[in-house]
């Protein structure tokens, strides 16, 4: 797969290994050819071998697919630098900087080849330096990334920030050499070897020669060869350590895919103890916890390595992963709804590192694992019926905005009483909130579908919507469980009454706007008139007198024709 080719690519760019990343990363686009990504990728990698031509067409292809990317800019600079097409690259730069004004990279970039070209046209340079042009242009980022020692160096802020200031000043370079960093980073610039930090004898490089000496002999010239720079022997144990703590992490990852808990906990504590700049250690240990129920030991080890992870600058994923799996154990812990508050607290932070679904699903099923403990625990159901009666008293009273708070607050502490729903939505028809009403009639009769009031609550606000034909079927509805029922009898009645009103054309002009209107707004409505086979009923009812009578032989046909005359948009003589 492409995200397999990518991450092989991106480990062997990591390790300095360009060229395996090259082929990684070509293969990874041979399967994903409109990855910008994957260009821009194979375009570092180029760079840092010095093949700027590849190294441009791969930045111009990243351009090409996303020519909103700050990134892809800073590439095709980079490419265009390497190539000392210095124009091109401060336009390069530029480009990038008006899509991301405060990005650093293309900041430096820019700062670089203005510099470059400066030398370039025979400007005199800001500063002398007894080391040439060792800092300048994008050469020096290169050596010091292929460099293993000067490689981990760069992981480091204030490395990156002293190398930078001394690129745009060399004559800075005296204030750092106290920086062993900073020598061993000028050594791999000079390709001369740098003594350990303990050696009197400082570095050794060559003295540089004057105009007036001659040329040196062959052997001298042999004897000047630069040596390959000396690992020192902390910066070697560092490095065994490290290999040493991915061997017990594997071993770590081996165990838990056995389940085999025990063994993985004793492998990532081990690689822990060796290494604790990664915190992958830590989050994975922690999920072994969280599998063996141990919450508080997996808590523990989350806030560890959010705390460690922030400290190193680790990948903001990594750091999101310790947050979610801090929700998940609090979520696991919890036991009332105030347990759930912390969890959330976790997922929300997880998901502004890092916004993940699978993160975004767990906080959304705890917030509604809140909510319903909330409600069961805020269930009473003497209380309630305290509420409804309070509520009751006010709407007598005719303040119904009084009574809807009582019938709120009892359905909160008794969600499951149909009778405060009809009662709430009688007040709502008073206020004219003829939505809300309509929601709790329906909710009433979900309830308890007995319940007849529900239906005749239901009935008149539709009535009062102007919605005769929809009011008719629900007091018929209503019928079905208690058929001598006056008030739906009447309702029924009354619902009759203006649907003939219509269809013996009686309703006065105003009344046949507003009621057309309202029925072209009725998606049934718009669907009878759709329909190619309705639309041919009505003609034949204009055109085809036998054809209209077959067809209103034809109950579901009729049925729809009274909806049109109902809604005031066809009329019947």
């Amino acid at each position: 797969m492409a995200d397999e080719a990518k991450a092989k690519g991106n480990a062997a760019f990591s390790a300095g290994n360009f060229e395996d990343a090259i082929r990684h990363f070509t293969a990874a686009i041979e399967l994903a050819p409109k990855n910008h990504v994957l260009y821009s990728n194979r375009s570092a990698a180029y760079a840092s071998l010095h093949q700027y031509a590849e190294a441009l067409t791969d930045a111009e292809k990243t351009v090409e697919l996303k020519p909103d990317w700050a990134k892809g800019f800073s590439r095709l600079g980079a490419a265009h630098m390497g190539l000392h097409h210095y124009e091109d690259a401060v336009s390069a730069y530029k480009k990038g900087l008006a899509i991301d004004p405060n990005n650093e990279a293309l900041k430096s970039g820019l700062a670089d080849v203005e510099y470059a070209a400066s030398r370039s046209r025979g400007a005199p340079p800001s500063s002398s330096s007894p080391f040439g042009d060792i800092f300048s242009g994008t050469e020096m980022w290169s050596k010091l990334t292929a460099d293993p020692t000067t490689r981990l160096f760069l992981q480091q802020p204030d490395f990156v920030k002293t190398m930078q200031d001394i690129q745009k000043n060399p004559s800075n370079l005296n204030s750092y050499l106290k920086d062993q960093r900073v020598m061993q980073a000028l050594g791999v610039l000079l390709n001369v070897k740098i003594q350990t930090p303990n050696s009197p004898e400082g570095m050794d490089i060559p003295d540089r020669k004057r105009p007036a000496e001659s040329e040196p002999a062959k052997e001298e010239e042999r004897e000047a060869e630069p040596e390959p720079m000396e690992i020192p022997d902390e910066e070697r144990e560092t490095k065994e350590r490290k290999a040493q703590a991915q061997k017990e992490k594997e071993a770590g990852n081996a165990a838990y895919k056995k389940k085999d808990f025990e063994t993985a906990i004793e492998g990532y504590t081990k690689a822990i103890e060796l290494d604790d700049e990664d915190i992958s250690f830590l989050t994975n240990r922690a999920a072994v916890y969280l599998e063996m129920g141990k919450y508080d030991e997996c808590i523990k080890d989350c806030d560890r390595a959010v705390e460690r992870g922030r400290e190193l600058r680790s990948d903001y994923k990594m750091v999101a992963r310790a947050l979610t799996r801090k929700g998940t154990a609090l979520v696991k812990m919890a036991k009332c709804s105030k347990d759930y508050e912390p969890a959330i607290e976790a997922f929300q932070k997880a998901l502004t590192e890092h916004r993940n679904p699978d993160t975004l699903k767990k906080l959304n099923d705890a917030e509604k694992a809140k909510k319903e403990l909330e409600q069961q625990e805020y269930f009473d159901p003497k209380l309630a019926d305290e509420e409804r009666e309070k509520g009751n008293e006010c709407f007598k009273e005719q303040k119904y905005p009084e009574a809807v708070k009582h019938y709120t607050e009892a359905l909160k502490r008794n969600p499951n009483d149909p009778r405060v729903y009809s009662n709430r939505a009688a007040c709502y028809t008073k206020l004219g909130a003829m939505p809300e009403g309509l929601k709790d009639a329906e909710k009433c009769i979900e309830l308890d579908p007995t319940f007849v009031k529900g239906y005749s609550r239901k009935g008149a606000i539709q009535f009062f919507m102007k919605e005769y034909e929809k009011a008719m079927e629900t007091y018929q509805e209503g019928l079905k469980h208690e058929r001598q029922n006056q008030e739906l009898l009447d309702g029924v009645r009354r619902c009759v009454e203006q649907i003939n009103k219509a269809s013996r054309g009686d309703l006065t002009p105003e009344e046949l706007k507003e009621r057309q209107a309202k029925g072209m707004q009725d998606p049934e409505i718009q669907n009878i008139l759709t329909d190619p086979v309705m639309r041919q009923v009505l003609t034949d009812f204009q055109e085809n007198p036998k054809a209209a009578q077959e067809h209103s032989k034809n109950p579901h046909v009729m049925s729809k024709i009274q909806k049109l005359v109902s809604a005031g948009i066809v009329q019947i003589k």
